[in-house]
């Protein structure tokens, strides 16, 4: 399944830095895979797993091969939504356009500036911020937009077309009213009935949203990351869990590194990830997603899919061929792979099972699926 982030934010809270730093990690990447297609404004980018390279290395040697098969790892779409500006649900700055862009993600990045203007009181020209003046107008700006943006879609509803639809109707009049009162969609219980009679409206604040804390190099270290958050969980008046602290200058220059020289200057700050891959794994935690992985000489690859999903449906994102012919998926939990080196000996010690169509898959299960001609 395709998972697309949409990174969001005023003028200058380092947005762009942010999204430059993606697109130089693209470029590595792409330069593997040449068939990956991007954008201009999409930056598509690896989803960290060392587990692949570890089952690269067993199908190697398990099948006595030259040189690692090629490592396929999930991917994520960045998209860079520009042009938010206090205004923008009435077109200001591009509004509409850019709109209509956060309308096709899956989960929102919403980038706020937490470090101070370096030029203050240097004499120098100051940063200028677009409409705000501090970390929390920041925020409560976009979140406003994006209120606005779904109450118009809202009220231009046909009364005469809700009348016919009860439950349109009655989930339609308690999504006006959370909006009204200044909250998200995604912060109201909807009935299963409710949720699907307003899905075609795409609201833009029921998707899933992650805060990007943007911090100066000063303060990124692991010790105040904790502080940060619980101070700014406060200030903006959101769940801790939602948060993640970065600093998008560090970031700009981990990507201009190898992953050698990554690993080692993270490890002198403290970290064992990068913050794109701490907002890379918050996104699956907000998403509720998993990866399930296949192994052979062809190719070791990841796969992303909803947690909670059969077999069946893990075999759909493969192929849709997969479904139709599915005759049983043989799984093998990915630790118990490792410590038998691979297929061969997980067979032989009973640890390869044969499940049928309603196995729920589990993260990191190695499957190789069963199909009919």
């Amino acid at each position: 399944m395709s998972l697309e982030i949409g990174i969001v934010g005023l003028p200058n809270v380092g947005k762009s830095t942010l999204f430059n730093a993606l697109l130089k990690k693209q470029q590595a990447f792409v330069a593997n895979y040449p068939f990956t297609t991007i954008e201009p404004n999409v930056g598509v980018v690896p989803v960290p797993d060392e587990r692949l390279i570890k089952l690269a290395q067993i199908t190697q040697n398990e099948h006595k091969m030259s040189a690692f098969p090629p490592i396929k790892p999930a991917v994520v779409n960045f998209v860079d939504i520009a042009g938010l500006v206090k205004g923008a649900s009435e077109g200001a700055g591009l509004g509409n356009k850019f709109l209509s862009h956060i309308r096709e993600v899956s989960v929102i990045a919403h980038v706020v500036r937490v470090f101070e203007d370096p030029s203050a009181g240097s004499g120098q020209a100051p940063i200028v911020k677009e409409g705000s003046v501090d970390s929390k107008t920041d925020y409560e700006t976009i979140r406003t937009e994006l209120q606005i943006a779904d109450l118009s879609i809202l009220q231009n509803l046909s009364e005469k077309a809700l009348r016919t639809d009860a439950i349109k109707k009655q989930a339609v009049e308690k999504l006006k009213a959370v909006l009204d009162s200044g909250k998200n969609a995604y912060e109201i219980s909807l009935t299963d009935k409710e949720k699907l009679a307003v899905k075609e409206f795409n609201l833009l604040t029921a998707k899933p949203e992650i805060i990007v804390l943007n911090v100066s190099e000063e303060s990124y270290n692991p010790s105040s990351i904790s502080k940060i958050s619980d101070e700014y969980a406060g200030l903006l008046s959101v769940e801790k869990h939602k948060l993640i602290v970065i600093c998008a200058k560090i970031e700009a220059d981990l990507a201009a590194l190898s992953e050698d020289e990554q690993k080692e200057y993270l490890r002198d700050l403290g970290f064992e990830t990068s913050g794109l891959e701490r907002l890379i794994q918050k996104a699956y935690q907000e998403l509720g997603l998993i990866s399930f992985l296949t192994c052979g000489e062809k190719e070791v690859r990841a796969w992303t899919i909803k947690r909670g999903s059969t077999a069946l449906a893990a075999g759909g994102e493969i192929h849709t061929d997969f479904m139709k012919k599915f005759i049983k998926a043989e799984v093998v939990h990915y630790q118990d792979f490792v410590d038998n080196n691979g297929w061969k000996g997980s067979r032989e010690h009973g640890k390869a099972l044969l499940e049928g169509k309603e196995y729920i898959v589990k993260d990191g299960d190695i499957i190789e699926f069963k199909i009919g001609s």
